[in-house]
Formats: structure tokens, C-alpha cells, sequence
């Protein structure tokens, strides 16, 4: 009787720990939790926890709250000038109502196809206002990331009725067919060239005004300079007529000096080779000589 008692004791545990773990459920912080009855939703629970659901009657299903990136396969779009070109993008999504993404899409992949769908539509309408000369051009960018913009609100706007939330389109690249990707590249290359040609214009054209500046600059000071020396010299032989004078203030004075400056020519005459001088018989230098001959 002990071991029946102890054996049923055991079953209820069990079957109490089965019925308790069937009654509860855990809810993470990143995570939506649809409880279904019967295969129909009846309460959808967005906060972290522990909660409680009808056991063997309720099953939960779980859906992300996390943002999700989605690279839509490139696609091929019409410009205003009738020109193809494939665009490349990606889109970040996530699930804002899940009840409705269950019932509208009810899986991942099936709600990527619907959002592949609707941004190739965006895509071709809004491509199909610009020229492809706006679209590939190195100007600014701001029409363009406008025009971004707008095609993500507008994939948002269609969205919702999945039940999604479009947070972003953004577009990595356009592609040019191969029938005009050299025109286009050579029509590039030239307007590059043009604006090259015209910033070395405008920097010849400063750098001529910069020379010019400081050659007038240069000159200036090196007339300045000159007449600052030539006064100086001015003045420095002024100052020496002056010492001079008072130094040679008697006629005596005068005539030993004029005949030093007689001594120096003779010596300065005699240096070279050729020791030949012709001098007047009345000059004292000649006078000298004689004497001394």
C-alpha cells in the first residue's frame, strides 16, 4: 500500500509539473508572443517575463522586435530620359503590429517577398521622374537623399498593412547597362576635365596676382634700400670731406697730404710689369726722383 501511495504521489507530481509547465510561458525582451487558441490569435504579449496561458488548449509562437536587413535582389529601372539602369539597395524592417504580419504574411520570407515587391514599385516610379544625368552626377546630394527619403516613407506607408515598419531604403549602388556605361563614364571624365581646367585657371590667375603683389612688394624695398644706402654714402663722404678738412686746415697741411696722394698714385702705378712713368719735369713728384736719381 506504502509503495502504490508513493507511486501515485509521484504521478501527480508529475503531471502537476506537466500542467505547470504547459500553463506558462517566457517572454524576452527582444520578442512579440502571439497566443493562439485553436489556430486563432488570442492575446499578443510585447513585455519581458514570465506569463500564463490555458495549458493543452494555448500554444505561443514567437516573432522578433529586432530590426531586420533584408538586400533586395538588383533590379533594372526606367529613367526619365528612357535610359536603364539596375539599382542595388537594401531595406531595414521590422515587425510593428504582429497580430497583423501574422495573418497577412505569417513568415519572414514571405514578408521579404511582399517588401521586395512594393520597393521595386517605389523604385520604378520614383526613377522614372529623374534624368539619368541627376542620378549620376557629383553635385549635391541633398535632392537626392530628398528623394531617398521619400521612397522610404513611401515603402513605410504600404507596409503597414503587413504589419511592418519600413525604418530605412537605402540604395548602395546604380549600375549603367554596358551599352552606355563608357558614354556616361567619358561624359564624366570630361566634366571632371572642365572643372580641373577652370580650378588651375583660377589658381594661375592668383598665383600671377600673388607674383605681382610681391614683386611690387620687392621692388619697393630694394628702391627704398638704394636710397637709404646712397644717403648713407652721401653722408659717410660728407663726414669724410668734413675730417678731412678739419684735419687739413693749413696750407702746409694741405700740401703734405696732396703729396701723400702723390706717393700713393707713384705706388700704385708701379706694381705692374712695366716701370716706365711719365711725369711733368715740374711736378714735385718728379723733382723727387731726380733728386733722389
Amino acid at each position: 500500500m506504502m509503495k502504490k501511495g508513493v507511486i501515485i504521489a509521484a504521478v501527480l507530481v508529475v503531471l502537476l509539473l506537466i500542467l505547470v509547465g504547459s500553463s506558462v510561458y517566457v517572454v524576452e525582451e527582444n520578442q512579440y508572443a502571439c497566443v493562439f487558441r485553436f489556430s486563432e490569435i488570442v492575446d499578443t504579449v510585447d513585455s519581458p517575463g514570465l506569463h500564463f496561458k490555458i495549458p493543452f488548449t494555448d500554444s505561443v509562437e514567437y516573432f522578433t522586435k529586432a530590426t531586420q536587413f533584408y538586400d533586395i535582389p538588383p533590379s533594372e529601372v526606367l529613367t526619365l530620359d528612357k535610359q536603364n539602369m539596375t539599382v542595388d539597395c537594401y531595406i531595414l524592417w521590422s515587425i510593428s503590429d504582429p497580430q497583423q504580419f501574422y495573418r497577412a504574411v505569417g513568415t519572414t520570407a514571405e514578408a521579404e517577398e511582399r517588401l521586395n515587391s512594393i520597393t521595386y514599385s517605389v523604385l520604378k516610379r520614383s526613377m522614372g521622374t529623374l534624368a539619368q544625368a541627376d542620378i549620376i552626377n557629383m553635385e549635391d546630394g541633398a535632392e537626392r537623399n530628398e528623394i531617398y527619403e521619400g521612397i522610404a516613407a513611401i515603402v513605410d506607408e504600404q507596409a503597414v498593412v503587413y504589419g511592418i515598419h519600413v525604418e530605412d531604403v537605402k540604395i548602395k549602388q546604380f549600375d549603367l547597362p554596358e551599352s552606355n556605361l563608357n558614354a556616361v563614364y567619358e561624359r564624366m571624365i570630361s566634366e571632371r576635365n572642365q572643372m580641373a581646367a577652370g580650378y588651375t585657371a583660377d589658381g594661375n590667375k592668383e598665383a600671377g596676382l600673388k607674383r605681382n603683389e610681391v614683386d611690387q612688394t620687392v621692388a619697393i624695398m630694394i628702391s627704398d634700400a638704394e636710397a637709404e644706402a646712397a644717403k648713407l654714402v652721401a653722408e659717410g663722404e660728407a663726414e669724410y670731406m668734413r675730417i678731412l678738412a678739419e684735419a687739413y686746415d693749413t696750407p702746409e697741411k694741405r700740401e703734405f697730404y696732396e703729396f701723400i696722394l702723390a706717393l700713393d698714385a707713384l705706388e700704385k702705378s708701379m706694381t705692374g710689369e712695366q716701370k716706365t712713368i711719365i711725369l711733368d719735369k715740374d711736378s714735385e713728384l718728379a723733382q723727387i726722383l731726380i733728386g733722389a736719381q
